[in-house]
């Protein structure tokens, strides 16, 4: 295919990870496929020596941490302005197949969507789906996955979505252009559920295609954090405001809250102060 993509991988400190997810897109069969490095403002000099470990990526310093969506949009603003068919956002700590970009572009083109997400694995267990067909959640405000943590072989044909992970996802440049990219007052959490919940209003297709496929750096029993439970909770209310009318809010606040109490209440009991003042935060601050 002759379409031209950007992979933007955005690096903070997590040199190794970003090391890795860099040599598996060079490792790709798609040959149109251009890698931009970006460094989020990391204090511990990782960008730079991935710029020089890198000498054939092109590489952006943003000069501060920006987060997840402020990061990617200085990379997407980038390969937009050099005429990029298709971005692809890729976590720092994934790594993708060799057929995966072919796959995505592939399905891109076939379906004329505006997003397309491959299925996401765990690296640590491989036969195990992380994120599969995603769809929108209107009462959570969040986008959750039909195939989480099935196993892999029971993935089924390309199909329409109404999410997609921002884990990894191939971006139509026209879209973008047209609708925007990340909101960046999410800074990181939630930004690719109001991505996905902004395009599929306009009008646009989001595609899963699970023959392209991405291992991500993740346990699969992994606890939350209390930065991405304050981050997390924070954005699902600010979606809620921004996009819901007055019956989607009182819908949103009756299932929000109650849950929130009672994740405030299991981690008070277990003596888990970070989690639980995290959580207070969330739900109740600005």
């Amino acid at each position: 295919m002759s379409r031209t993509v950007t992979a933007i991988v955005l690096n903070y400190c997590g040199e190794d990870d970003t090391a890795a997810c860099v040599e598996s897109l060079y490792a790709s069969s798609y040959s149109s496929l251009r890698v931009l490095i970006v460094d989020n403002g990391s204090p511990d000099g990782s960008g730079e020596r991935l710029r020089r470990r890198f000498p054939t990526s092109d590489y952006l310093q943003t000069g501060g941490n920006f987060g997840y969506a402020g990061g990617n949009n200085r990379g997407i603003a980038w390969a937009l302005d050099r005429r990029a068919d298709y971005v692809l956002v890729v976590n720092d700590d994934a790594v993708v197949d060799p057929g995966c970009v072919s796959a995505l572009v592939e399905a891109a083109e076939d379906c004329g969507a505006a997003a397309v997400a491959p299925q996401i694995r765990y690296f640590s267990d491989p036969e195990l789906i992380q994120c599969g067909a995603g769809r929108f959640s209107p009462m959570r405000a969040l986008g959750v996955h039909r195939e989480y943590r099935e196993p892999a072989d029971v993935c089924g044909p390309r199909q329409t979505v109404t999410f997609v992970s921002g884990c990894c996802v191939l971006l139509r440049a026209a879209a973008v252009q047209q609708l925007g990219a990340f909101d960046e007052s999410y800074f990181a959490y939630v930004e690719d559920a109001e991505l996905s919940l902004r395009f599929v209003r306009a009008g646009q297709t989001l595609v899963y295609e699970p023959r392209a496929r991405v291992l991500h750096r993740a346990l699969p029993s992994a606890r939350p954090s209390p930065f991405a439970i304050r981050h997390g909770d924070r954005n699902r209310r600010s979606l809620a405001a921004r996009h819901y009318g007055l019956l989607g809010r009182l819908a949103f606040a009756l299932w929000f809250y109650p849950t929130r109490i009672v994740h405030l209440a299991r981690y008070t009991s277990h003596g888990d102060w970070a989690r639980a003042l995290a959580t207070l935060e969330a739900t109740f601050g600005r």
